[in-house]
């Protein structure tokens, strides 16, 4: 397996304080797991993914993800068995949709 670490700064979510799972771990999927951080101001990802060469791809897709929504403050270990980009920037907007859910609802 290949671990990559990325951080990026982006704007914080707000009243986020429960972990979420979101996604499964299998032939061109993936599993997202969420889980708050101290820090509000930037994001993490670790990505243990079974696709070795691609780290500019998930670094391109991440950065784009941070960007688009308000991420500071959550950490996301992603497992990954070949998912697309695609199947990446979906993953990751279901778990911040779920995210966003429990803590309004």
């Amino acid at each position: 397996m290949n671990v990559l670490n990325f951080d990026f700064i982006s704007q914080p979510i707000e009243n986020i304080k429960k972990e979420v799972i979101c996604g499964v771990v299998g032939s061109g999927n993936l599993e997202v797991l969420v889980t708050p951080l101290a820090n509000n101001e930037s994001s993490k990802f670790i990505i243990d993914t079974s696709v070795a060469g691609f780290d500019h791809i998930w670094e391109t897709v991440l950065q784009d993800f941070s960007s688009r929504y308000a991420v500071g403050g959550l950490e996301f270990k992603v497992n990954d068995m070949g998912a697309t980009p695609a199947v990446v920037s979906l993953r990751l907007s279901q778990a911040i949709n779920i995210l966003e859910e429990e803590s309004h609802g």
